[in-house]
């Protein structure tokens, strides 16, 4: 969740500021006005940058909490940005590539997990090994 504490604190910095600069200004003249003004204009910005800048932190946090939860049976240890890679390597050596990859993939991402090796292994990741077709058959490679 977003702490309001970051943009606030930096708000706070950027006001303090503000004043800190404006109080050296002598608001008779028309040149002093338009410092003033083109100063507000920075302070604003500055807020308004940092106030997206949190909510983006904020959005990130929660989709890399959402992604890389484990699965709830407890199988495997891979994120599953790393699923790509590990397919890759399982499927490298198949004249079937395609099917295995896509297949590997669609396992990888409910099991985060992918055996070692080309072929076999399976027994290292147990949800892998266990997940059959309608017909009974081994769904993933």
């Amino acid at each position: 969740s977003t702490s309001p504490f970051i943009a606030t604190a930096s708000s706070q910095r950027i006001s303090l500021l503000f004043f800190l600069l404006c109080g050296s200004l002598d608001l008779g003249s028309a040149k002093a006005m338009a410092k003033l003004v083109v100063l507000l204009a920075i302070a604003l910005l500055a807020i308004s940058i940092a106030d997206s800048g949190s909510k983006v932190l904020a959005k990130a946090t929660e989709h890399f909490e959402e992604e890389y939860m484990p699965a709830s049976n407890g199988q495997g240890t891979l994120r599953t940005y790393q699923c790509p890679s590990q397919c890759t390597r399982r499927c490298s050596k198949t004249q079937y590539h395609k099917p295995c990859m896509f297949f590997c993939q669609k396992c990888c991402m409910k099991c985060l997990c992918v055996p070692s090796g080309f072929y076999g292994n399976k027994g290292e990741c147990p949800c892998y090994n266990n997940w059959k077709t309608k017909r009974g058959g081994p769904k993933c490679p």
